[in-house]
């Protein structure tokens, strides 16, 4: 037996902690709304991961990595969303390889690890499981699996006959028993619910035991001298992307890009007249995305042309050329924006459109890292650290943004019925924002009351009653609850509003 845990140490432990988070997934999670209780949970598996690893409170530092995975957890208290869960789940993989000893040191490597792991994730606790088998046959064959059962006889027979005699001394135990319904117990043990159980056994396995694949590296055999003589350097990359092609090209491109950026001067900027026929909505709409195209293949160009230690990185010319060139690109995504912002304004705000802005953003920020790289001398690793950084940490912030109630306010404030210009609000996209959409609807709501078309407002205000009910019944499950929802309610209760429908209808998708 002590051969069979020196093979495979920590596995009882380890099993006995993921059985337990798995009861407690099954009170958190199933059937039940996901709120706060994500957060809990994800709570948990980090106090898990620290208790199988305690080799990691000899590190003068452990309180910096509980700190920053409850930085990374934040956003789930404040919203669960398809983001925070993400951001949670990145940063649970990051601390458990951290207190294995297996993190990297640069956000790209970290990042690949990540990504790793998850593939390896969903087969750990069934290779485990082999492993732990073959173990088993390999040092004490039959004779362990019956003592490891045979062990638990006597505990368990004495300890029934304990509880039954304490039940009969005692009334409360007693009255414990006599809730004991093993009809109920059985109708517990559904195909769905086991499936949820070996779901979330599997899941949180991955984390007490964080590893990662192995792959076998292939050693390729020397090509043939004849082969080698074709492949030579000086037959392909020296003409076709050798430094007086890269010189001539970028001379091209400088001039291209001038021309777009002058004509976005000439109408975007300056406010000249379009062509006839020409709207500004169609001249914002058309450019937008393939300008930020544009820019990416431009960056993949400039990371090709101007690779560390080569030739053309070292000429002080295509240095200049090239960052005249990102300038430019940085001005056209500038310009992406403008034209999204104008054709926002006619057309209101979606999620599809808030997050291009989020994309041009971004874009126009790794377009500025590649000068830097160029300008400091760093490795292309540097360069997608960098931008992996910038990207978690405007991610990170975009969980603390309720981006249904930004929309639902910029489209009222900007819509026909409130400004006189523009296009009529779309009430049934406002509604289908979720519950978010509550405090600019009510504002629309109070100031269409007398219009014209008040038999549609009657409706619409009917409907905001019906959904407010149904998220009020659905909040009275603890389970549910976050921040952003109590901010929420705190609005709802502080609100004087007729009575509230009764709960007739489902509530539309979004919440």
């Amino acid at each position: 037996m002590t051969s069979l845990f020196t093979a495979a140490p920590g596995h009882g432990s380890r099993f006995g902690v993921a059985v337990l988070l798995v009861v407690l997934a099954d009170f958190l999670f199933y059937g039940q709304p996901a709120g706060i209780t994500v957060f809990l949970f994800a709570i948990l598996i980090a106090a898990a991961v620290v208790a199988v690893h305690p080799t990691a409170f000899s590190d003068g530092r452990v309180w910096l990595r509980p700190a920053a995975l409850l930085v990374a957890l934040l956003p789930l208290a404040e919203n669960v969303s398809t983001l925070s869960v993400s951001i949670a789940l990145a940063a649970l993989v990051a601390f458990a390889l951290s207190l294995g000893g297996r993190l990297g040191r640069s956000m790209a490597r970290i990042a690949g690890q990540i990504g790793l792991f998850w593939l390896a994730a969903p087969f750990r606790f069934a290779n485990d499981f082999i492993r732990w088998r073959k173990a088993a046959r390999r040092f004490s064959g039959r004779r362990v699996r019956l003592s490891a059962i045979a062990v638990w006889i006597m505990p368990l027979a004495l300890g029934s006959v304990f509880l039954a005699l304490f039940g009969a001394a005692n009334p409360i135990i007693e009255y414990w028993l006599a809730l004991i319904d093993l009809t109920k117990l059985l109708d517990l043990i559904q195909l769905s619910r086991i499936a949820f159980w070996l779901f979330v056994l599997a899941a949180v396995w991955a984390f007490l035991r964080p590893r990662l694949p192995r792959f076998r590296r292939r050693v390729p055999s020397p090509p043939p001298a004849d082969a080698r003589q074709a492949a030579s350097p000086d037959a392909v990359e020296t003409i076709v992307f050798g430094k007086a092609a890269i010189l001539r090209a970028l001379i091209v491109f400088n001039a291209l890009f001038a021309l777009q950026t002058a004509l976005d001067a000439t109408y975007l900027w300056g406010g000249v007249a379009l062509p006839d026929g020409l709207s500004y909505a169609a001249y914002a709409h058309r450019g937008a995305y393939p300008l930020i195209v544009t820019a990416l293949l431009a960056a993949g160009f400039v990371l090709a042309a101007l690779r560390p230690g080569s030739e053309t990185s070292a000429d002080p010319l295509i240095r200049r050329l090239v960052y005249a060139w990102v300038a430019q690109n940085i001005l056209l995504v500038v310009s992406s924006i403008l034209r999204l912002d104008l054709y926002v304004g006619i057309y209101a705000l979606t999620y599809w459109r808030i997050a291009t802005f989020v994309w041009m953003g971004l874009v126009a920020a790794g377009l500025a890292l590649i000068i830097a790289r160029i300008a400091l001398g760093k490795s292309n690793e540097w360069l997608s650290s960098a931008n992996l950084l910038t990207l978690s940490a405007t991610l990170y912030a975009c969980c603390f943004i309720d981006f249904a109630a930004t929309i639902a306010t910029y489209n009222v404030d900007h819509s026909l019925e409130m400004t006189g210009q523009g296009i009529p609000l779309d009430g049934w996209y406002l509604r289908s924002l979720g519950p978010s959409a509550f405090p600019a609807l009510d504002r629309f709501l109070d100031h269409q009351g007398g219009t014209a078309q008040a038999g549609a407002v009657r409706e619409l205000a009917r409907l905001r009653g019906v959904d407010e009910g149904w998220y009020r019944n659905a909040l009275e499950n603890w389970r549910a609850w976050s921040f952003r929802d109590r901010r929420l309610l705190f609005y709802l209760d502080t609100r004087a509003l007729p009575v509230i429908p009764s709960v007739s209808e489902p509530y539309p998708p979004g919440r």
